[in-house]
């Protein structure tokens, strides 16, 4: 089987198991790219809107365990979400973010929308956004930078701010709409 399926399958078989009340499933995976160590987030929509997204940023986990933790999370602890129940698992696409490792901006000339996701780090608050969210959204790399300053909770152009660290990341993104 395919990475992307075996990936995305995964995360399926999660769902089913744990929001029907079980655990979350023991897999055996086939390829190799399962026990490397990366950020990763998955993310669920319904209807084409956002219905939970929660990853980690930093490979602090092999592939094989994050993925399976991050569905759960993503379906059941969302804070801006209530928890997604097993009767709209069916309406519910899900798509899987495998992270790079941050790079330092230097220079917001470096960030290239549809290619860069960004981290902000800036007086104990911290957002990020993943490389596909300005380009469903179709905001240019300032709007792509105010809209990462809020979703930190801090006013827009603190990206600027001194002590701010700024970094950027690729993902390859795999989705069960593709």
């Amino acid at each position: 089987m395919e990475f992307k399926e075996e990936l995305l399958q995964t995360v399926r078989k999660t769902l089913e198991s744990v929001l029907s009340g079980g655990e979350i499933p023991s897999f055996s995976f086939k390829n190799k790219q399962f026990s490397e160590k990366c950020g990763v987030f998955v993310t669920l929509k319904k209807e084409g809107e956002l219905r939970g997204c929660i990853g980690f940023v930093e490979g602090i986990k092999s592939l094989g365990k994050a993925v399976p933790e991050m569905a759960v999370a993503a379906a059941t602890e969302d804070p801006r979400f209530r928890p997604v129940r097993l009767s709209e698992l069916k309406e519910i696409s899900i798509e899987v973010s495998v992270l790079s490792p941050m790079i330092p901006v230097e220079s917001i000339d470096e960030i290239k929308v549809g290619r860069d996701g960004l981290m902000l780090r800036h007086s104990g608050r911290s957002g990020l956004l993943l490389p596909q969210v300005p380009i469903e959204w179709g905001w240019d790399r300032d709007a792509f930078l105010e809209n990462l300053c809020m979703k930190a909770g801090l006013p827009p152009g603190s990206h600027k701010a001194s002590g701010a660290k700024l970094q950027r990341f690729t993902a390859d993104i795999f989705s069960e709409n593709d």
